[in-house]
């Protein structure tokens, strides 16, 4: 079955430590979409796909797929895999807000959005790589959020 032009995307919270609102997040997610498809890359494109998932679970669950696909062990705050799926560790992102004092949504903004270009094709092994992705991903959570403030 071919892909449409843009994916579906959906958000599921499979955690129980933290309060989550998943329907604010799948908004965002949405709006965060639509700016992800406009930035090009090298490697494979969104558009390749049906539908986008993004599961946000437990530092315990993220060792494990850490563990399993990376062979690296512990938690990490964002994994993704080519055919449509964005694991979140909420956890970790609760720990990066605080450590640089922002707020767990906005953390779990740069981290959808991250696994969202790494489905455009970006990605960040090298240290070039990694300012690329993370200019961009800044530039589409800031432009997103003041898209929000603007639409209240």
């Amino acid at each position: 079955m071919k892909a449409s032009l843009r994916p579906k995307i959906s958000v599921h919270n499979r955690q129980r430590k933290l309060a989550i609102s998943r329907d604010e997040l799948e908004r965002f997610a949405e709006r965060a979409l639509s700016l992800c498809l406009r930035e090009r890359s090298r490697g494979p494109s969104l558009t390749s796909l049906n539908e986008v998932q993004v599961l946000l679970i437990s530092d315990r669950r993220i060792s494990e797929i850490h563990h399993r696909y990376m062979e690296i062990k512990g938690p990490t705050d964002v994994i993704t895999f080519q055919h449509g799926e964005i694991f979140i560790s909420v956890e970790t992102a609760l720990r990066q807000a605080q450590a640089y004092r922002t707020t767990l949504g906005h953390e779990l903004n740069l981290y959808l959005v991250h696994g969202l270009l790494h489905l455009q094709g970006f990605d960040d092994r090298s240290p070039a790589e990694r300012r690329r992705i993370n200019l961009v991903q800044t530039k589409i959570v800031a432009r997103t959020s003041a898209g929000r403030r603007l639409n209240r």
